[in-house]
């Protein structure tokens, strides 16, 4: 009898335990939710203090309507990146009236190309030469590195992308006549470590938090990258430059 009511004991408290963990586990999950549902939120508008970061911009990802150049320069943006199209894809019929309409409102404007790292650097240069003109007034060029080759086919060795990545670099800036700026991706920077091996300016992407990952200072930071702007009828990619 003793015995039987000892297990009897060890049984509800293992079930009494159970219970606790399953609350515990979803009270976690209910503030986990709360706080994504905030993040989501705050993000929608947060920018970093214009008193820290004077100097802010945005990107307009290629293919985004509607573009209103004079509203996002009178809500604190006195730049603006235009992205291409990547290589292998049609180019975006849109993207010189845009360059125009930038252009005209006062901004300064610069163009950002994507790099594909399953193609040769190039078409991916041909594709720049032929719609980025060679102009002093433009900012210096953006070289977006942050799709990983893990999709491309036939697959692509690590030494081949870096070396593709030094020939279009080569490429952008003897056409252009000047640096690019290096944008790199948290996950494409710990692969390939572009960082140490290119002497440029970088361009880093977080949301709402500094970033750290190229371990040597930034020029530009993507700091939200869906802000939700007057200027356009889809959330835009709020750039600061480093004072």
């Amino acid at each position: 009898m003793a015995r039987t009511i000892g297990k009897t004991t060890r049984t509800k408290r293992r079930g009494g335990l159970g219970r606790r963990l399953l609350q515990l586990l979803a009270l976690l999950a209910l503030i986990a939710l709360v706080y994504a549902a905030w993040f989501w939120f705050e993000m929608r508008t947060w920018r970093p203090e214009e008193t820290l970061y004077p100097e802010q911009g945005a990107v307009i990802a290629t293919g985004t309507p509607g573009v209103r150049f004079e509203t996002l320069k009178a809500t604190g943006a006195s730049f603006v990146y235009l992205e291409l199209a990547p290589a292998g894809f049609p180019p975006d019929p849109g993207f010189r009236e845009r360059l125009k309409a930038a252009r005209a409102s006062g901004l300064k404007v610069g163009v950002l190309q994507p790099f594909n790292p399953c193609l040769r650097a190039d078409p991916q240069s041909a594709r720049f030469t032929r719609i980025v003109a060679r102009d002093p007034e433009l900012l210096p060029a953006g070289l977006a590195l942050t799709q990983l080759p893990d999709r491309c086919e036939p697959s692509v060795s690590g030494a081949a992308v870096t070396s593709e990545v030094l020939t279009l670099v080569n490429q952008m800036e003897t056409h252009s006549g000047r640096p690019v700026i290096l944008k790199l991706g948290q996950a494409f920077e710990t692969r390939f470590r572009l960082a140490d091996a290119l002497d440029r300016d970088l361009w880093l992407v977080r949301d709402r938090f500094r970033p750290g990952y190229a371990q040597r200072p930034w020029l530009l930071w993507s700091a939200n990258g869906q802000l939700v702007s007057e200027a356009a009828n889809e959330p835009v990619e709020w750039v600061v430059v480093q004072k």
